[in-house]
């Protein structure tokens, strides 16, 4: 069993999509997981999430994407780098997230760099 709570969550949610699945279930959650499923919601990845705060498990009905994944490691850019690793990870200019750790808590790129903020990459999906 691996460590990283938020890679596992989307490794399932991707693997869940390859196999045509319309919900999953993720047995492991943490604070930085819901934050991550709530922009992938805002943005329209999922289309709703439950928490199961009892048996510590979040249950995701999956929406429209191609790929979603955590980044590692966790680069730390300012806001000129961001437009850089926007390049390496996303197909294209207007296609796809990245969610960035801002001190203003989890945000998306375009969000940081409107705000003028740098941070650490957390994760992308498109």
């Amino acid at each position: 069993m691996a460590q990283d709570i938020v890679a596992d969550g989307l490794n399932a949610i991707r693997n869940a999509k390859k196999a045509r699945k319309k919900t999953i279930e993720i047995k492991r959650i943490s604070n930085l997981l819901i934050e991550i499923l709530k922009i992938m919601k805002q943005e329209g990845a999922i289309k709703k999430y439950k928490i199961n705060t009892k048996e510590k498990k979040v249950e995701v009905t999956l929406c429209d994407f191609f790929e979603c994944k955590a980044i590692k490691p966790r680069f730390t850019v300012n806001k000129n780098q961001i437009e850089k690793y926007r390049r390496r990870f996303l197909p294209a200019r207007n296609i796809g997230v990245m969610i960035i750790s801002t001190n203003k808590g989890l945000m998306t790129h375009e969000q940081a760099l409107e705000k003028g903020f740098g941070g650490c990459l957390i994760a992308y999906f498109y």
